[in-house]
């Protein structure tokens, strides 16, 4: 396995240096290894080389798409605990994602994108035991992405649900293109959101499914939280703007790729 991460992250021509954790390759099958296969792949994808672990952070500084289009700059990561199942494992590997433009939007890449739902797929490996969606809902349209990825790549092409929000003044309701996935009784359901912020979404999204699925265990998966401070490296899940809103949604674990500051992010093509 160690070979073959070696052998893909070279790229079809060779000349590539993405790192490629050997605990990947093998993904659902990680749990059928024999004790001592999967101390070894987890203490190769614990230590990546220098080089490698500093294009990790980076998420390369190269041209994507056109002579004008660089990717974003990526912080350093840190540790954040967050709420999380009985036994299970709250701390989780966040990036931060820093502004150079104060004040403005932050347009990410879709190299960005992708780094940052590539992590949180790491941290719904890492929760301390496998977890099994039903459903995967996207809160509009850049969640509908993310909640497509992870279906198809983490929970074997689970069933997708989504969730248009319409806003008209305070009021936020859900639109009629809304789509509510037949599922079994009780379903694991995985909501993933581009962002949190002071807007109590995830609230109301987390009732309608409570009420359209009785009985559902809902986990959270958002690829941006913004930040109290001006911080972003926060110490703690209460320095989060959004952190009471989600505590009261009463999820059983939340996913968080990335920290931001105000006034936000922006996806890709600028999905909504």
């Amino acid at each position: 396995m160690l070979i073959l991460a070696k052998a893909y992250g070279l790229g079809p021509h060779g000349t590539a240096s993405e790192y490629i954790f050997a605990g990947d390759l093998v993904q659902e099958a990680y749990e059928k290894l024999a004790p001592e296969d999967q101390l070894a792949l987890k203490a190769a994808g614990d230590h990546p080389p220098a080089a490698a672990a500093s294009d990790s952070l980076q998420v390369r500084n190269a041209v994507v798409g056109g002579p004008q289009a660089t990717d974003n700059a990526v912080g350093q990561d840190f540790t954040l605990v967050v709420p999380t199942i009985d036994h299970g494992n709250p701390a989780i590997c966040v990036f931060s994602l820093p502004n150079p433009n104060p004040g403005q939007l932050l347009d990410l890449t879709w190299n960005t994108f992708g780094f940052g739902i590539q992590r949180l797929m790491r941290q719904i490996k890492s929760l301390g035991r496998r977890l099994d969606a039903d459903i995967c809902v996207g809160i509009n349209e850049a969640g509908l992405v993310m909640a497509t990825f992870l279906a198809s790549a983490q929970f074997n092409r689970c069933a997708i649900g989504y969730l248009r929000c319409n806003r008209v003044r305070n009021e936020i309701t859900f639109a009629a293109e809304s789509h509510y996935p037949e599922s079994v009784e009780a379903p694991v359901i995985v909501i993933c959101d581009f962002e949190v912020k002071h807007a109590d979404v995830v609230g109301l999204v987390a009732r309608e499914l409570r009420e359209r699925y009785p009985g559902a265990e809902l986990y959270f998966a958002v690829f941006g939280a913004m930040t109290k401070g001006n911080s972003l490296e926060v110490q703690s899940f209460d320095e989060l703007t959004g952190a009471t809103i989600m505590q009261a949604a009463r999820f059983e674990a939340v996913f968080i790729a990335a920290t931001m500051s105000p006034p936000g992010i922006e996806p890709p093509l600028e999905l909504r």
